[in-house]
């Protein structure tokens, strides 16, 4: 993993996607005429900037609405409310961003032979031909270190690592502006992990790939990411740089979040920042400071909605950094 060098971002970077104000919502049952009866709040009110060539990392506990963005980036689900602005070459977003899933197993198809699984993403396009198909996987498949002659083999005939590497390529051959990585390495062995992230930040430094890391690995995210967001009931609570967020915490559930990461000698939890409560469903979404339930420092104010407070380099949604 120390091998591994991912690259800086400038601060001139240009914008290729950016979020405002972004709410989505399920209905959760129906009456009888087929009207909702309530709703899962699932993001209430994303506010994001994407650069080129970043590794955004994005943090928080399950049910944070982690998955929910990925999908929302991915095109599998539509915004209730807000927007999303792509600058990209083709005007579609979704079809310029691809994810590598956290089971390599589960995400390849055992029916198919791995060039026609890296080649998925062209084949959903149509128009391309055999033949340009077997071109593109040769390709890619050397690009993430999958020897050509076993591109007719099948995905059980493959390692852990060899099928994350497959997952790589598969996202890679439609040629992606964005990857969505949710949980690249937790499903496999710590030597393969490095050689994952090695791969990975040989990629985007060739191609500049802009990254965004899903994952519950703070050390993974500390090494990966540029910048990082910490989600809360599908809120940013928090936005800076990897340092600063991850040394420099300022949002108490930020604190929270890293104290609950094991260390030898020190306690899981900091009685000053929070209360042992879980997190909120996210039907009946709380008034004021969606974690001010759960916080040791709620005082006067709280009651109120929290704003994020300061600019898109680093950013708390909470009133006391005012």
């Amino acid at each position: 993993m120390n091998s591994a060098v991912f690259q800086p971002i400038t601060p001139m970077a240009p914008t290729i996607l950016q979020l405002n104000d972004v709410h989505v919502r399920f209905p959760v049952s129906n009456d009888w005429l087929g009207r909702p009866r309530g709703y899962a709040h699932a993001l209430n009110g994303i506010d994001l900037q994407v650069r080129a060539g970043e590794t955004l990392g994005i943090v928080g506990e399950s049910g944070c609405g982690k998955s929910t963005l990925a999908q929302l980036l991915m095109g599998l689900v539509p915004p209730s409310s807000g927007g999303l602005n792509w600058a990209n070459r083709s005007g579609e977003g979704s079809s310029n961003v691809q994810i590598v899933f956290q089971d390599p197993q589960s995400s390849l198809d055992p029916r198919l032979p791995i060039w026609r699984i890296i080649t998925e993403p062209l084949y959903a396009r149509g128009h391309v031909s055999h033949a340009q198909m077997r071109d593109v996987a040769a390709r890619v498949a050397a690009q993430v270190g999958i020897r050509p002659e076993y591109l007719d083999r099948f995905p059980h005939q493959f390692s852990g690592g060899q099928r994350q590497r497959i997952a790589i390529a598969r996202a890679l051959s439609s040629d992606p502006d964005i990857i969505v990585l949710d949980e690249p390495t937790s499903a496999l062995d710590i030597s393969v992990q490095a050689q994952i992230l090695n791969l990975l930040a040989e990629l985007q430094s060739a191609r500049n790939l802009t990254y965004i890391l899903i994952s519950h690995n703070v050390s993974v995210v500390r090494h990966m990411a540029n910048r990082v967001a910490v989600m809360y009931l599908g809120q940013i609570v928090e936005l800076g740089s990897a340092a600063q967020v991850l040394d420099e915490p300022r949002h108490p559930y930020t604190r929270l979040l890293l104290e609950a990461v094991p260390r030898l000698g020190v306690p899981l939890h900091d009685e000053q920042v929070a209360a042992p409560t879980e997190l909120p469903g996210n039907r009946r979404l709380p008034s004021g400071c969606f974690f001010r339930e759960r916080c040791n420092l709620c005082t006067v104010g709280c009651e109120k909605p929290q704003a994020l407070l300061g600019d898109e380099q680093r950013c708390v949604r909470c009133h006391l950094q005012d």
